[in-house]
């Protein structure tokens, strides 16, 4: 049986392994010299969620907001985003990917989910659904982490 001090070791090694794997096997259409994760998060989070201020995606990120501004800088003038006023407050922008990202954003979403499809049928249904309860405790691990003080 796993002690905390080897599960605290194993998540981020797991997840890590796990995240690189699946980039591996769907492909990117950035390469790390061109976007660094930080940016492919934002542009994920703002794809999912476009008119997104940047505030609030840097709450979501977990990032400090003169960070998430840096980011979104540096997306604008590679032109994979948008940031324009919220017209309801000026001093608020609101954030839109690019049409050209847009695309790619959504193809890269539909050939994770084919691979992750893929994956899930070769699991039975035990394995299924212990990972269903995996996932329920990440989120719940990742709700307390968000709630904590830095």
């Amino acid at each position: 049986m796993s002690t905390h001090t080897d599960l605290a070791a194993d998540i981020p090694r797991t997840l890590g392994r796990f995240r690189r794997q699946l980039r591996r096997a769907v492909g990117t259409w950035y390469s790390p010299g061109r976007l660094s994760e930080s940016q492919a998060e934002l542009l994920r989070l703002v794809s999912h969620r476009p008119g997104v201020s940047v505030s609030v995606a840097a709450a979501e990120l977990g990032l400090v907001p003169n960070t998430a501004s840096t980011l979104v800088t540096k997306l604008c003038c590679a032109g994979l985003l948008e940031r324009t006023p919220d017209p309801a407050d000026r001093r608020v922008s609101r954030l839109r990917l690019t049409e050209s990202a847009q695309q790619v954003m959504d193809a890269t979403a539909h050939l994770r989910r084919a691979v992750l499809t893929d994956l899930l049928d070769e699991l039975d249904e035990h394995q299924i659904g212990v990972l269903a309860q995996g996932l329920e405790v990440l989120e719940t691990m990742t709700k307390m982490l968000q709630e904590r003080k830095p």
